[in-house]
């Protein structure tokens, strides 16, 4: 079985809206309101390591698929299998620089995709995604940097009522602020 790891910037009241860019109105705030201190990513490198496949909902890969595949620095995740879950893209595959991108149509679709061989399969952004995962019980590992933001406002990574059990397994905190909380999801 695959694990399913959700990886996300996320602000200290649960925000994952718009960390780099977009359209919230304070987009771009992992940029513009916390200091750029470099060890605080580093889990970003052990997670591109420890990636097999990299799993996105439609708006996520709307964003990224323009503009990954022409940075060097993704050049590990642009290599490996990738996966798009929507039921509004066209065909079974969809572009992706060079490449394509497998679409899933279904929850069902990836909790059988996880029962495959093979390694662990990251999702970044993708909040709406990563909600329905969580539901469906499908979510094995939280990757989490904190920053010390409140935005009051936007997409949350968890929804209103679901409960869950978490173990934490890494933490570590940061001169600017930033926290890394790594959680096992208790099953």
């Amino acid at each position: 079985m695959r694990p399913i790891v959700v990886t996300e910037f996320i602000t200290a009241d649960g925000i994952v809206d718009s960390p780099g860019g977009g359209d919230h109105p304070h987009a771009g705030w992992t940029f513009t309101d916390v200091d750029f201190v470099e060890e605080a990513y580093d889990i970003k490198g052990r997670e591109m390591a420890d990636a097999t496949a990299l799993m996105l909902g439609r708006q996520s890969y709307d964003e990224f698929a323009p503009v990954w595949p022409s940075m060097e620095e993704f050049a590990t995740y642009n290599a490996m299998p990738k996966y798009v879950v929507s039921t509004t893209l066209p065909g079974p595959t969809a572009p992706w620089g060079e490449g394509t991108v497998d679409v899933l149509r279904s929850l069902d679709d990836v909790a059988a995709l996880k029962e495959t061989d093979g390694g662990e399969i990251h999702v970044h952004g993708s909040a709406r995604l990563a909600q329905g995962l969580a539901q469906a019980g499908l979510v094995d590992r939280y990757h989490l940097l904190v920053f010390p933001v409140l935005l009051g406002s936007g997409k949350r990574l968890f929804a209103d009522g679901d409960k869950t059990r978490l173990r934490l397994v890494e933490h570590a905190a940061y001169s600017n602020g930033i926290t890394l909380q790594r959680y096992d999801v208790v099953h």
